[in-house]
């Protein structure tokens, strides 16, 4: 699954269209490699998001097979780990 997908998908972002834009940005890494949106999560990626003060990382644990998964749904298919 495309990580612009998936990050919308688990409800880390609120859109896809945001999702595709912080990848642009280059601030999208996957296993400590900058992500464009269409690169492919797979199960146990690290997934990093880097904000101005802090970064968020993310393990994946399951990839979703429905467009959306309510929010209390989402430590079955990603975990935050920083």
């Amino acid at each position: 699954m495309r990580v612009d997908k998936f990050l919308n998908i688990v409800n880390i972002t609120k859109r896809r269209a945001i999702s595709e834009d912080m990848c642009k940005s280059g601030v999208v890494s996957i296993n400590n490699q900058v992500a464009k949106a269409s690169k492919d999560v797979k199960i146990g990626d690290e997934i990093s998001i880097k904000f101005i003060e802090h970064t968020d990382v993310y393990k994946v644990l399951d990839i979703p097979n429905t467009k959306s998964i309510p929010k209390n749904m989402q430590e079955k298919y990603v975990v935050k780990i920083k």
